[in-house]
């Protein structure tokens, strides 16, 4: 076999396309400038911005059926509703053998939830009181990131060029953050700048995650072929 023959496996197995590392890399970096610039903005705050008010105006205090609506999507970010979405994005990478995928989702999901978590105590604005640290929202940042992930996923899977793919993974990032978004605002558990940060934070670390798994797994593959030759 030629060597095409012999890389186009661990090609394969990458979480995130090659073709999609330039485009998303730059996404990331300006995802996390608007992460830093609105937690500088809104640091130690506890009142809503000019653009907060606007749409907690339109958004706010929505009713029935549409609470129960907002309500269901914000369990999809508790703790319980989290587990069941990662254990059968999980089950799915598994039952596919691919275990680096497997590893994509676990990971993008703890160190996005992670990074917003250590962003509210850096930033501290708070809503409804002091002991309710906002910005960014961990909700929005949760299943954004999930969404992506399995975005990425799919992207590579299909094989799908950087246009598409990059849409794809967009697209994907667009839906999950303005659904999750809209329930935190109606519901009143964040303001629209907290979602917009939260969104950004996953946009951000998301593909630096993937890009840490693959390098960190290439690495690894590279190295067992020469620790599998029988010694002499």
């Amino acid at each position: 076999m030629g060597c095409d023959d012999v890389r186009a496996p661990a090609r394969m197995d990458q979480v995130l396309p090659p073709s999609l590392r330039g485009w998303l890399g730059v996404i990331a970096a300006l995802a996390a400038l608007v992460v830093v610039g609105l937690g500088v903005l809104y640091a130690g705050d506890s009142e809503p911005g000019v653009m907060d008010a606007r749409i907690e105006t339109a958004v706010y205090g929505v009713r029935p059926p549409w609470r129960r609506v907002a309500l269901a999507m914000d369990f999809l970010g508790e703790p319980g509703g989290a587990a069941v979405l990662v254990l059968a994005v999980l089950a799915g990478c598994l039952l596919l053998r691919w275990p680096r995928a497997a590893v994509l989702v676990v990971a993008c999901a703890g160190m996005t939830v992670g990074t917003a978590t250590l962003l509210k105590s850096l930033v501290g604005r708070t809503i409804h009181g002091d002991d309710n640290l906002s910005y960014p929202s961990g909700h929005t940042a949760f299943l954004t990131a999930l969404t992506v992930a399995v975005a990425l996923l799919a992207t590579g899977r299909l094989g799908l060029g950087r246009t598409a793919g990059t849409s794809l993974v967009l697209a994907a990032a667009l839906v999950a953050g303005a659904a999750m978004g809209w329930a935190q605002v109606a519901l009143g558990a964040h303001y629209p700048t907290d979602v917009l940060g939260g969104w950004c934070t996953a946009l951000a670390v998301t593909p630096a995650t993937a890009w840490l798994i693959d390098r960190t797994a290439d690495r690894r593959d590279d190295r067992t072929p020469d620790a599998a030759l029988p010694q002499r």
